[in-house]
């Protein structure tokens, strides 16, 4: 490389390169771009040219490096399974919450009803007790915005996700198959662990549960 003189075909790829700022590079273009300007490099080299050739390799070495690290993260199954997956747990939780207040308040009006037909001072205090169970069902209402908040948060994180796996290029990520079977057992520990209600439709019913007792 001759001074500070770029190629045209290399200047010309920088000049593009730098139209696209708004997007990430993916992984061939910086490749490209690093090979041409390895390819340039011609006749004796100058420490500088040294120097940027050894900052070139450490820098094709780190993508290289962190690409092996994203995809033992499996990141298009947590865009594609794990995240629409908690999205319909939350929305489970929801449902089932809703469901629970309204049963509270259904009780809790025919206590009041019942409270008016006792002798004071046991019927105010009955009222006493009611109010305050009407005023504690403001949780729903609260346990909801909570809940918007964290599905929100999970779309900004599948966003992120998708323009990561965009910024990579169409040839995606290697996944080491050792990566895939460590992966896979820690998994399937954790899901042993974790057997909390089911989501309906899914997991096994009370007439399942019934036949297989009765043998």
């Amino acid at each position: 490389m001759n001074g500070n003189v770029l190629s045209p075909g290399l200047r010309e790829k920088i000049e593009e390169a730098q139209k696209d700022m708004q997007m990430p590079l993916d992984h061939g273009q910086i490749s490209e771009i690093v090979a041409s300007v390895i390819s340039s490099l011609e006749g004796d080299l100058s420490p500088a040219s040294i120097k940027l050739y050894g900052d070139l390799e450490n820098l094709a070495r780190y993508i290289q490096q962190a690409r092996v690290e994203i995809a033992a993260l499996h990141p298009e199954d947590i865009k594609n399974t794990h995240i629409p997956k908690a999205t319909d747990e939350l929305d489970a939780v929801v449902g089932a919450t809703a469901k629970a207040t309204e049963d509270i308040l259904d009780a809790t009006e025919a206590m009041e009803n019942i409270a008016a037909s006792l002798p004071q001072p046991v019927s105010g205090e009955v009222v006493a007790q009611v109010t305050r169970i009407y005023e504690a069902c403001n949780f729903q209402d609260i346990t909801g915005q909570r809940i918007t908040k964290v599905v929100g948060t999970l779309k900004f994180i599948e966003n992120r996700i998708s323009r990561m796996l965009e910024a990579f290029g169409p040839g995606g990520l290697p996944v080491p198959r050792e990566e895939i079977a460590a992966c896979a057992d820690g998994m399937a520990e954790q899901e042993a662990l974790m057997n909390g209600p089911q989501l309906p439709g899914s997991g096994v019913g009370q007439d399942e549960i019934d036949r297989l007792l009765a043998g």
